[in-house]
């Protein structure tokens, strides 16, 4: 009896040793993902709803914040309207108001937060001045797609010695970046911020998580 309680005493001992070994908790340093885009397109305009968690505040400097969730909406026009407003409608609910035009990307956005993103698909309905049109709009994810945890996982596995590097004592000095982008298939973006604030940012098939590009920090 005296044995076995002084192995479990020796065990409680080395457990902050064991833990400190093991493996770091990179998903804890993401400071923005994005999970989703919903997309549609009609002959006036062209629609992207983005499920975006990012940190308050959004600041690139390698310290991550507590993150909330957000539905971003850029809408492109094709028919020299103005005056565009968005609602939403999806599973777990609605929303909506008034899109304001961003100058400097030509393009109109739309912005809230949210408790839930959609799933599958969301219906838009869009109004201008003189018109308006509804459209589904749906998940650009399949069945392989990777999740941001997957795709952040290969990145770290991509660039492994450049993360050890900035590693101290089991914890990522630094944050991620990870979106979801869509071209002509599905991408990753993947931003890994120093603690000085520098971005290596790489580029990964979405599917298999291969890296595709890098640009290195300036």
């Amino acid at each position: 009896m005296k044995h076995a309680l002084k192995s479990i005493i020796l065990l409680a001992a080395f457990l902050p040793a064991l833990s400190a070994c093991g493996e770091a908790d990179y998903s804890s340093r993401i400071s923005e993902a994005r999970s989703d885009l919903f997309c549609a397109e009609t002959e006036e305009f062209s629609v992207v709803l983005s499920c975006v968690s990012r940190e308050y505040p959004y600041l690139a400097d390698g310290i991550p914040c507590e993150r909330s969730m957000t539905i971003e909406i850029v809408l492109n026009d094709a028919q020299g309207a103005d005056g565009y407003s968005v609602a939403v409608t999806g599973e777990n609910g609605s929303f909506g108001g008034d899109m304001t035009y961003r100058n400097v990307r030509d393009d109109f956005f739309y912005s809230c937060g949210v408790k839930q993103f959609p799933q599958t698909s969301v219906v838009l309905r869009v109004e201008w001045e003189g018109g308006s049109r509804e459209i589904s709009a749906t998940s650009v994810r399949n069945e392989r797609t990777l999740s941001v945890e997957e795709a952040l996982n290969a990145a770290v596995a991509a660039k492994k010695d450049y993360v050890t590097e900035n590693t101290a004592e089991g914890e990522f000095e630094g944050e991620f970046y990870v979106r979801l982008l869509r071209r002509d298939k599905n991408y990753y973006y993947v931003g890994i911020i120093d603690k000085a604030g520098r971005t290596l940012s790489l580029l990964l098939d979405a599917e298999t998580g291969a890296l595709l590009a890098e640009r290195l920090p300036e």
